[in-house]
This record gives structure tokens, C-alpha cells and sequence, in this order.
């Protein structure tokens, strides 16, 4: 009974997900005329906020199912690939659905953007696909122990899931509605997105080997440029975290090992 604990963990980071994708179903794009004007107005943070808000959760739920299994030496073969299916529905699957939404009030502030075919919403999902390989590839591959090949599902998802919360809260910094509404910058973070969880970049994973600060350089790094851009930028610091974290990797040519 015991060695089913993380697995309920694991249960509960994919029932989160499952949430989060209802949520960002339900955003709504609202049209109405004035006069003989049609006037669409969007209803863009409120649920994808939300959404967004059950993903983080889950994020936090995934590492605790990891933690809790090796405090009860309760890992499994069962468990690892629990964790794969419920990863790629709430990092893959639900940040997708996020995109989606995002592609679609893009389309909606343009001149007949009620007339866009679906056609042009769907590579939203190429990110999950993607993630799905991902997680199927590190299944098989015993040697990411300390370091990953690709970027990790999770960190790609949280990163898609920041955008509704950036929008939501705004920045006095930085105007990003603009850009996380533009079509052009969506399809770069699908294509961008996906090619990182499917490339063999040597990236980092934030594991300590050991207490010693010159091992752990690149990770104390990044968690005090955490620190300071959560302080300064709200939710903006996701994606600065997530540039700084790839940068970091590639600097330090972490190698899987």
C-alpha cells in the first residue's frame, strides 16, 4: 500500500491537468454590435488565468511525487510511466489548449478574424505531440540522470502556461499584450517549443550532487536570478527563468550523465 502513495501523487498532477484543460475551454470571445458595427471584445486572462493556476499546481505536484517516492523507496517501472501519461496532459496537452486559445484571439483582432478556419489554430497541439515524443524518448534512455537531452516537458509547459498569468497581472516593465497576442510570436514558441523538447541540447537538471558550490554553480545562478526577477517582473521572471536556464546549460556544457 505504501509504494502506492507517489502513485497517487502522480494521479493527481494528471487530474490537475485535466482541470486546467477545462478552464482553458471555456475562455470565451465575446462579439457585439454597436450600431451597424461589429465590435468583438476578449475575454482573454480570466479562465486561462486560472488554467494556467492548475498547471503551476501540478508542476508542484510532479515534484512531489518524485520526492515522496524516494523518501519511501517507492519508486517503480509503473510509477515512471504514470508520470509520463499524466506529464503529457498537463504540461503537453493543457498548455496546448492555452496556445490554441491564444491563436484564436490573435485571429479575432484581425479584420474578418470570426472567418478563420481551424486550419490556422491547430499547430497549437504540435507542442504536445512534441512533449509526447519527449517523454517516451527519456523513458527509454537511462543516462538523464543529472542532465537532461531537450528541454523537459514540464519546463515547457510552465513556460506556455506564464503567458495567460503575464497578461493577466500586465508589468509595468514591459507591454505584453502585444506580443503574447501576436500570431506570429505564438507560432515561433510552437516551433521553438517543440524543437527543444525533441533536440539533444545538454541541458541541466536541477539536481545537487553534492553541497559544493563550484558543482553547483550554474543552479545558484539561476535560482538568485529567480529570486530577483520574481521580485521585479511578477510572472514575466517564467520566461526570463526559462531563457536563463538554457543559456546557463549551454554555457556550461552539462553533459547527461
Amino acid at each position: 500500500m505504501i509504494k502506492q502513495i507517489p502513485n497517487l501523487f502522480t494521479l493527481l498532477n494528471l487530474f490537475l491537468g485535466c482541470i486546467a484543460i477545462v478552464f482553458a475551454l471555456q475562455t470565451e470571445t465575446i462579439s457585439i454590435y454597436i450600431g451597424d458595427d461589429l465590435s468583438t471584445q476578449f475575454n482573454i486572462p480570466e479562465r486561462l488565468s486560472v488554467a494556467a493556476y492548475f498547471i503551476f499546481a501540478a508542476a508542484i505536484v510532479d515534484f512531489l511525487d518524485g520526492f515522496v517516492a524516494r523518501l519511501l523507496n517507492a519508486s517503480s517501472e509503473m510509477g515512471k510511466q504514470l508520470d509520463s501519461l499524466s506529464d503529457v496532459v498537463s504540461f503537453g496537452v493543457a498548455p496546448s489548449v492555452i496556445l490554441y486559445q491564444l491563436l484564436r484571439i490573435s485571429f479575432m483582432k484581425e479584420e474578418n478574424g470570426l472567418e478563420t478556419s481551424i486550419a490556422w489554430l491547430l499547430p497549437a497541439f504540435v507542442v504536445a505531440c512534441a512533449g509526447a515524443y519527449r517523454l517516451a524518448r527519456f523513458n527509454l534512455d537511462d543516462s538523464q540522470s543529472f542532465g537532461f537531452k531537450g528541454v523537459p516537458i514540464p519546463a515547457a509547459g510552465l513556460f506556455i502556461a506564464s503567458f495567460p498569468l503575464i497578461l493577466h497581472f500586465g508589468n509595468s516593465w514591459i507591454d505584453m499584450n502585444a506580443v503574447l497576442t501576436n500570431k506570429w510570436v505564438l507560432y515561433a514558441v510552437v516551433i521553438v517549443m517543440s524543437w527543444l523538447m525533441v533536440s539533444n541540447l545538454p541541458l541541466m537538471a536541477l539536481k545537487f550532487k553534492d553541497a559544493s558550490i563550484k558543482n553547483n554553480l550554474p543552479k545558484i545562478i539561476l535560482l538568485v536570478i529567480g529570486i530577483l526577477a520574481a521580485i521585479i517582473f511578477n510572472w514575466l521572471a517564467v520566461p526570463i527563468v526559462f531563457i536563463v536556464y538554457i543559456i546557463l546549460s549551454l554555457l556550461f556544457k552539462q553533459q547527461p550523465s
